[in-house]
């Protein structure tokens, strides 16, 4: 077996044996998993045991990248927090600070076994269209106890800065699109430009996963609409709980719909709700004011524009290892055009 770029068995099962302080660690196989554009997750399992005895590791691409992205600690940080909260998530083992190991700062944490949909749901998955359902209210009811959690309550206080959260996103984002320029764009410019002049008052504040959607979630194999963990939480922070809802829905096309922005097409199988269902569900569970969400939505799409083309930067960089990036710059434009016309004509 190749040994996986970024996280040698060598290192890893000799390391892991000292931390987790148990010799089955001492020689481990380890494999890159193929979903996900951003960390890099690998399946670690000790030499001859089984799927269930395995953990995962995560750890920043290999290569250079932003300054603020990939941080593994504050991953670890709100994983660990709220273990214990109505919000699903494995359960975390270590955190590696020491860069000398792999390179680069990395956790390990439990293997939830669960229905990972990237695109369509498995064959014989939730065929009936009451557990499609079942799967996007389990979506929005978690989402919505995310957004209920105390972050002091669980130690996450100064996890973030709620006050100008907003600007500062679009600022934020804004600065990465212009660091990781592909070509010119003057569309996403000038929609970074109208997202900065109508920046809306946030009504609330909480703690935010920032890139909440259906393939960030594990769902139960036995019951769809229970979702087993919530995972990727590189971006969560404190701030509008209210980006989530709009990031959610640049990865949900709805029936007749063919967003050529998102890999996942399962949203359009009959039973899914609409978009404006899902948000009907979070308002009705959170109790939060959704008269402003069209800028919401516009924002997203904006910052889907700036990851995708962080992506394909990175990609060109060689630091997206395992990683097929093939079309993803066909993707920006459409994305642009989705933004302009949810801020601009109200388009959900």
């Amino acid at each position: 077996m190749a040994t996986p770029v970024g996280a040698d068995p060598g290192v890893v099962g000799p390391y892991l044996a000292s931390v987790l302080g148990d010799e089955k660690w001492r020689s481990v196989d380890v494999e890159l998993i193929a979903a996900g554009m951003s960390n890099l997750t690998y399946v670690v399992t000790p030499a001859g045991g089984s799927p269930d005895d395995a953990v995962i590791l995560r750890r920043p691409p290999t290569g250079a990248v932003l300054a603020t992205a990939h941080d593994m600690a504050r991953e670890h940080r709100v994983i660990s927090a709220l273990a214990g909260t109505p919000v699903p998530v494995p359960r975390t083992l270590h955190l590696a600070t020491d860069t000398t190991v792999l390179g680069a700062p990395f956790y390990v944490m439990e293997r939830v076994v669960g229905v990972h949909v990237v695109t369509d749901l498995p064959a014989g998955y939730a065929d009936e269209p009451g557990q499609r359902r079942a799967i996007a209210d389990g979506l929005m009811d978690t989402l919505a106890d995310l957004h209920a959690v105390d972050p002091a309550a669980v130690g996450l206080a100064d996890f973030g800065r709620p006050e100008g959260f907003l600007e500062r996103q679009v600022r934020r984002w804004t600065k990465q699109w212009d660091a990781t320029r592909d070509t010119d764009r003057p569309a996403l410019d000038a929609l970074a430009a109208r997202l900065a002049e109508t920046v809306p008052t946030s009504a609330r504040s909480g703690i935010t996963h920032g890139d909440y959607r259906l393939d960030n979630c594990l769902l139960d194999p036995a019951t769809p609409g229970r979702i087993r963990a919530v995972l990727d939480w590189e971006m969560s922070t404190l701030g509008d709980p209210l980006t989530d809802l709009g990031m959610l829905f640049v990865y949900w096309p709805q029936a007749g719909e063919d967003r050529a922005v998102s890999v996942t097409s399962a949203s359009r199988l009959p039973g899914f709700p609409t978009r404006l269902e899902l948000a009907e569900r979070y308002a009705q569970r959170s109790g939060a004011d959704l008269s402003d969400l069209n800028w919401y939505v516009g924002f997203a799409f904006f910052k889907f524009a700036a990851i995708v083309a962080g992506i394909v930067a990175r990609s060109a960089a060689g630091a997206m290892a395992g990683k097929d990036t093939t079309g993803y710059a066909d993707r920006i434009d459409p994305c642009v055009e989705l933004g302009r016309a949810a801020l601009e004509d109200g388009a959900l």
